[in-house]
């Protein structure tokens, strides 16, 4: 009767093994990876060099105090936008409306001096006429009338010169633009030379566009050069106006300079994305990023084979816009593993989840 019981724990032990290893052999026989292909391309390509830099204003002047004087008041706002001749601030003209009352006094002395010495030349020159006085006597007043016609005229230049200080006393803005910065405040007192406000004007800009000193012999002044930056959608097209004489001791880099007019939305001090194209290459073979994966053999692809891959070791070249150039070891309309290539080796099988088509911009 015990014998009969071991045998029925064998045969039920023997069972469960069995089972085991069945699950066991179920669980090492996973299904192939699900994969994504598409096709590799054959496209002109830009022969491209991109630089980030940055947008200056051209037009971004520091109004000063071209006379001394109190600021009475000051007629815009920091952020403000302002047109050119608006008026924008205005300093205290009583001094130079006193000066200028005083030069008219002058000028209308000298006048009427002038005019008694000008009745009294005439006055001798008949006298000289009869005889009545020698010509000396004449000569001595022409030469006072003549000082006086000068001293009138050096007080005239001087009434000009206060009028003109008197008219600086109202301050114009020279450029359209916005406020930068407010300097002075009512009460003020400034000198000639004080700054009193900075107006930013974005209607004229110029681009810095730092390139690599490498490229010194490629990035000439006239090439094309395709302008973006993040305040604006628009893409403009410029060209590279001049190149700074000296490389840069911080970066070691060749500074191209580009100009910009009336963009809209284009601010100064804004960073500023530019394209310059060097040239076309015809016929190149392009594949998307993702599918290029780098192995111990070097940057790898996988062809498609039916429900096979086979692994090809390529040689790349240019990088624009997610496709990669292939110089060596795909030809254009194999088809290769886009997603999930990461995760192959040579000869794996795959089940093709979808095909993509990839559309290269370049």
């Amino acid at each position: 009767m015990l014998s009969k019981v071991k045998k029925l724990l064998y045969a039920t032990l023997l069972l469960v093994l069995i089972a085991c290893s069945k699950q066991e052999t179920a669980t090492r026989t996973p299904n192939p990876p699900s994969v994504s292909v598409t096709t590799a391309q054959s496209i002109s390509m830009e022969v491209r060099e991109e630089s980030i830099g940055s947008l200056e204003g051209i037009m971004d002047p520091t109004i000063a105090a071209e006379v001394a004087g109190r600021v009475l008041k000051v007629l815009i706002r920091q952020g403000q936008h302002v047109k050119k001749g608006q008026e924008i601030a205005l300093l205290d003209p009583v001094n130079h409306q006193l000066q200028r009352r005083e030069a008219l006094s002058e000028v209308a002395r000298l006048e009427a001096l002038l005019e008694n010495q000008r009745r009294l030349v005439e006055r001798n020159t008949r006298l000289v006429e009869r005889n009545f006085i020698s010509q000396i006597v004449l000569d001595d007043v022409k030469t006072q009338e003549i000082a006086l016609r000068r001293q009138l005229e050096g007080a005239r230049s001087r009434l000009a010169t206060i009028e003109h200080n008197q008219s600086k006393t109202r301050i114009f803005s020279p450029v359209e633009g916005k406020v930068e910065s407010q300097i002075v405040v009512e009460g003020d007192y400034v000198k000639v030379g004080d700054p009193l406000l900075q107006i930013i004007s974005n209607q004229f800009l110029r681009a810095h566009l730092p390139f690599p000193e490498s490229t010194a012999a490629y990035i000439k002044p006239g090439l094309e050069v395709r302008l973006s930056t993040p305040t604006s959608d628009a893409v403009i097209i410029s060209r590279i106006r001049e190149l700074k004489p000296a490389v840069g001791t911080n970066n070691r880099a060749i500074e191209a300079l580009a100009y910009v007019e009336n963009q809209s939305g284009w601010h100064a001090g804004a960073s500023i994305n530019g394209v310059v194209v060097l040239g076309i290459r015809e016929n190149v073979v392009v594949v998307p990023e993702l599918s290029v994966v780098l192995r111990p053999a070097g940057q790898v692809i996988y062809a498609v084979n039916e429900t096979q891959v086979e692994q090809r070791v390529v040689q790349t070249g240019l990088n624009q816009d997610g496709m990669i150039e292939i110089i060596e070891g795909v030809q254009a309309g194999e088809r290769i593993v886009l997603d999930g290539a990461a995760f192959l080796t040579d000869g794996a099988k795959i089940t093709i989840q979808n095909e993509v088509l990839t559309q290269a911009n370049l």
